[in-house]
């Protein structure tokens, strides 16, 4: 029988922490209720004190979601700590995580005290929080870069004063796996009452190793990771869930197994990556749309004799059908609402018919549609946009000024404005000014092919700063220029009214 491992994601608190991948609270509800059905134990939904919005979703998410355990993050302050409680009322199952800095870099110059002092203001997070909640998760940040018998300290006291989980996070990314592994075995055997909470493994990546120290941590005695879809989080990201989950599955013979449910794995990578606006690099592990590809003619035909001579995983485990329907112009609604349902998405009648309008136009400019593809379209026909683009027109040309005519839709009355520029992006984006008269500033500007061909679909990224804030724009068009315009107008619209 497999050790259970718990699966604790925090796709909606660290992996939303991203500059431009924040999310609306029904986007919230539509990730966490995909994680329930992917079958994660925990799901970190917020930091409720950081923001009215953050609030908001904690409480939604506590009344949308059934089984999985909801937590909420908190500073070891107590009006955090009640704001947390509060948010978590709603929630079936609850889980306050609360905790401090324990290194001494963070005991120093973060809070300019002592270690006593740290030790001290743990344990009154831990016991306030126990007044809420049975439930308390206790993190010790930055204790990748703590001294062990320091850190040992602060877990016993901790657990004794009602920690049920303890995590240990390598907050900066720093730790080899070796020296991780060593850090987990220690506190296995140096803290008293250890026995009587689950520690959990929290890795950054900024070095690469966020997965092979959260895998090296497990088989030191953790019995939980934390993780989120793709890996996204903060500065290079964080574990990745697929790549724990598959590294376990492929190697039963360590004894230890998840309730993760691996064929929902592709619908929801890809999910998340349409709503958060985050492309999965295509060399990515487990979902990255090459982890099952074969170039090399030695492994194309290795693979059609055996399978397992190139794979070690079948791409049908994690939710990858190569039977999967390919849809054209000829393909119906019902064709169209099936594969959305394969990805993890379902639509209101409304919404599913202005995609399938939107389908049939892009189906008409290529032969076959992808499955970003109709993720652009289905996020693209669930914005509910004050500022759309009506129509653009421009003449560009080797030797010529490029001129951009546009026409915007802009709470239901028609606006239309010309302009020259220096190429047929900037004509539009300065057409869009002469409409939208705001200081505006495109301080990035960022083009993707989605796959291959000139007839592909272009998505593009675009920061927008408007009175010191940054705004981040996304569109995806067969016309690049459109797609452009599109992000522009994208940005505006998240401006303050």
């Amino acid at each position: 029988m497999s050790d259970r491992l718990f699966i604790f994601d925090t796709t909606l608190r660290d992996g939303e922490q991203v500059p431009g991948c924040q999310l609306n609270t029904v986007e919230k509800i539509e990730v966490a209720k995909a994680l329930e059905e992917l079958g994660v134990d925990v799901i970190e939904a917020g930091f409720p004190v950081s923001s009215p919005g953050d609030f908001n979703s904690v409480v939604e998410i506590s009344k949308a979601v059934t089984w999985p355990t909801i937590c909420a993050l908190t500073r070891a302050v107590e009006n955090d700590i009640r704001v947390a409680a509060d948010a978590l009322q709603f929630a079936k199952h609850k889980r306050i995580h609360t905790g401090i800095g324990t290194s001494d870099s963070h005991i120093r110059y973060k809070f300019n005290s002592n270690r006593e002092e740290i030790l001290e203001r743990a344990v009154a997070a831990v016991s306030y929080a126990k007044r809420f909640v049975e439930d308390v998760q206790f993190y010790a940040e930055d204790a990748g870069r703590t001294d062990n018998e320091y850190l040992a300290r602060v877990i016993e006291a901790v657990i004794k004063a009602g920690a049920t989980v303890v995590n240990i996070p390598d907050t900066t990314g720093y730790c080899l796996p070796e020296e991780f592994h060593a850090k987990i075995k220690y506190l296995c055997e140096h803290v008293d009452g250890i026995h009587k909470a689950t520690i959990a493994t929290h890795c950054h990546n900024d070095l690469g190793m966020a997965t092979a120290n959260t895998v090296s941590g497990i088989l030191g005695g953790a019995r939980q990771a934390e993780v989120t879809i793709n890996g996204i989080g903060e500065r290079a990201g964080n574990t990745s869930l697929e790549e724990v989950v598959m590294t376990f599955r492929s190697h039963r013979e360590l004894g230890i197994d998840t309730n993760i449910n691996a064929t929902k794995i592709t619908g929801i990578s890809r999910l998340v990556s349409s709503l958060m606006n985050m492309p999965v690099q295509p060399n990515k592990a487990i979902v990255g749309r090459n982890a099952f590809a074969h170039s090399s003619g030695i492994h194309q035909d290795g693979v059609l004799k055996n399978r397992e001579s190139y794979e070690i995983i079948d791409p049908k485990d994690v939710g990858i059908d190569e039977n999967s329907i390919v849809l054209t112009a000829r393909s119906g609604r019902a064709a169209l609402k099936h594969r959305l349902h394969v990805l993890g998405i379902d639509m209101e009648k409304e919404a599913l018919d202005k995609a399938y309008q939107a389908f049939l136009r892009l189906a008409d400019k290529k032969k076959e549609i992808n499955d970003d593809d109709i993720l652009m379209l289905a996020g693209e026909h669930r914005a509910n946009h004050r500022i759309r683009l009506e129509f653009l027109q421009v003449t560009s040309g080797v030797g010529i000024h490029s001129v951009a005519s546009i026409g915007l839709n802009i709470a239901g009355e028609h606006f239309e404005a010309c302009a020259s520029g220096n190429g047929p992006v900037d004509a539009a984006i300065s057409a869009i000014k002469l409409i939208i008269r705001r200081t505006m500033l495109v301080k990035e500007f960022l083009i993707q092919a989605i796959n291959k061909g000139s007839n592909d679909i272009g998505k593009v990224h675009m920061t927008v700063e408007h009175e010191g804030n940054q705004y981040y724009g996304f569109s995806a068009n067969t016309d690049i220029i459109a797609a452009s315009a599109e992000a522009f107008i994208d940005a505006i619209n998240k401006f303050p009214h």
